[in-house]
């Protein structure tokens, strides 16, 4: 991996508006190509992604917009559903948005006639995560200001209800046991949950706050991720409820934390939305130094790809998209 690398993004792509929020679908949709979805103010755009790091045919990037779907509000969260198939007749698109008004959306599109949405109502303040369960997809979980996190069948029914101790700020489901789910909070209590019996089952301590964004490493499921305060921080769940190690990292305090996907010491971090630029870090656990930092006009969302050790952030009426070397 090469050091020291203070770089632009290796492709963009220009958006009518402030990008809030992206995400790649982390799920095979069974085709090749790489959907995204993106929100802004009050629309939410899913789009085809082609890297040439995945196709040699193709110089540099080949990006195409397949729907977008108003919304109405800001969008401030996106979760993919693992029922997105793009290989079935017709093909299935499925997500769901968190928003401004503190509703969840379900939406469920064909990408031809039949564009629905459904709303979920039952938070009480701003909706911080939200996911699918990632083997059925029948089930969402979310997290929020209210102190609850709450699970949603695709009714909007409430099946399950926890009461926090601080506002939740992110929830992830662990990619085989999908009883378990991992909740964090902002006052630096990361909890793991048992869906069966309802009931906390560990807990991991950061001692810092506010703790703002976690994250569960899904190649190694015993590594834990999070940023609180100016500091990363990573747990290994087998060896103690306190960070194995950590390091500060943002000076404008620190905002978002993800694990790529295909590597188990990648991740990267952001500060937070500036006024003129935001920070962005991609961080690898064997070296001392960022391995890749770039700066985005009021960056925010990160997301990784499913398959390349490629990242891409939401800026100011564009996304961009880094890579870095493994």
């Amino acid at each position: 991996m090469k050091q020291d690398a203070t770089r632009n993004a290796a492709y963009t792509v220009d958006c009518e508006d402030y990008v809030h929020v992206v995400e790649f679908n982390p799920f095979d949709s069974g085709d090749s190509g790489n959907l995204i979805a993106y929100g802004g103010g009050n629309y939410v755009v899913v789009g085809m992604c082609t890297f040439q790091e995945e196709e040699a045919d193709i110089e540099g990037f080949r990006y195409k917009t397949l729907r977008t779907f108003q919304h109405g509000v800001r969008v401030d969260g996106i979760a993919w559903s693992p029922e997105t198939r793009l290989d079935s007749l017709p093909p299935v698109i499925k997500f769901c948005t968190s928003a401004a008004d503190m509703k969840i959306r379900l939406f469920t599109s064909d990408l031809q006639d039949k564009n629905e949405y459904k709303v979920l109502e039952g938070h009480s303040d701003f909706i911080n995560g939200l996911v699918f369960d990632p083997k059925e997809g029948q089930e969402i979980a979310s997290v929020s200001d209210d102190h609850t996190c709450r699970i949603w069948n695709l009714e909007g029914i409430q099946t399950a209800h926890f009461v926090l101790h601080s506002p939740g700020m992110s929830v992830c489901w662990h990619p085989e046991e999908t009883f378990k789910l991992m909740v964090a909070e902002k006052n630096a209590t990361i909890r793991f949950y048992d869906l069966l019996t309802q009931q906390a089952i560990l807990s991991l301590e950061s001692e810092q706050m506010p703790l703002m964004s976690a994250h569960w490493c899904l190649k190694n499921t015993f590594k834990v991720g999070a940023v609180a305060g100016n500091d990363w921080l990573i747990w290994d769940i087998t060896r103690s409820s306190y960070p194995q190690d950590k390091r500060p990292v943002h000076m404008d305090q620190a905002c978002l934390f993800r694990w790529s996907t295909i590597n188990e010491n990648l991740f990267a971090t952001t500060g937070y939305p500036g006024k003129i630029a935001s920070q962005f870090q991609i961080h690898h656990l064997g070296h001392p130094q960022p391995v890749l930092i770039g700066s985005v006009a009021v960056g925010s969302g990160l997301s990784w790809h499913r398959a390349l050790p490629l990242c891409a952030i939401g800026g100011d009426h564009k996304l961009l998209f880094w890579v870095t070397e493994m």
